[in-house]
């Protein structure tokens, strides 16, 4: 029990720390109203591990304090990483049910895991841009600008990751079906 929990809280802590290492490298692209998160492809990994919700909520409010964001984008822009967090842990508790005969998951349901981060953030992100920076265009647009950059991330970076990651993960994660 004991090696589990520092199986979860090591993983955690990894993960956080390469979400701030790639939104600090990439700081250039990773804030402001046109942006590529390129750490948000790590939003795929609550599909292999538990562990990578709360270390993806950790590691988005430090990359977001280091990035001088404001409190209210700290908060909520965190907040909406942890929903798409929950939501692709979601899919993978489902997927790993449904293939615990050891068969590969479909293109479909990895494509689907890398939706709910994308679809936070489409909402989230632009009502922060608009209110708390006061960036003046519309919302809608926003939605689209930000949309863009998530499925780049999310989905496009984020499903070349979880291919290969998949290819590994009795290795990478081999004890971490530590459903939480």
């Amino acid at each position: 029990m004991r090696d589990k929990k520092v199986l979860y809280i090591t993983q955690a802590a990894v993960i956080a720390a390469l979400y701030v290492v790639l939104t600090v490298l990439f700081a250039p692209i990773s804030f402001k109203e046109v942006q590529v998160r390129i750490s948000e492809m790590l939003t795929v990994l609550p599909f292999f591990t538990p562990a990578a919700v709360p270390g993806l909520f950790v590691g988005c409010i430090i990359a977001n304090m280091l990035g001088g964001a404001i409190p209210l984008d700290i908060v909520c822009g965190s907040l909406a990483t942890l929903a798409g967090a929950c939501g692709t842990w979601m899919i993978g508790k489902a997927a790993r049910k449904k293939t615990a005969d050891g068969s590969r998951v479909t293109a479909l349901t990895r494509t689907a895991a890398t939706l709910p981060p994308v679809i936070a953030n489409i909402i989230v992100v632009p009502l922060v841009l608009y209110y708390g920076y006061g960036v003046n265009l519309p919302i809608p647009l926003q939605m689209v600008t930000v949309g863009i950059g998530e499925v780049v991330s999310c989905s496009l970076f984020g499903s070349i990751l979880m291919t290969v990651l998949e290819k590994y993960r009795s290795q990478i994660f081999r004890t971490a079906n530590i459903e939480g």
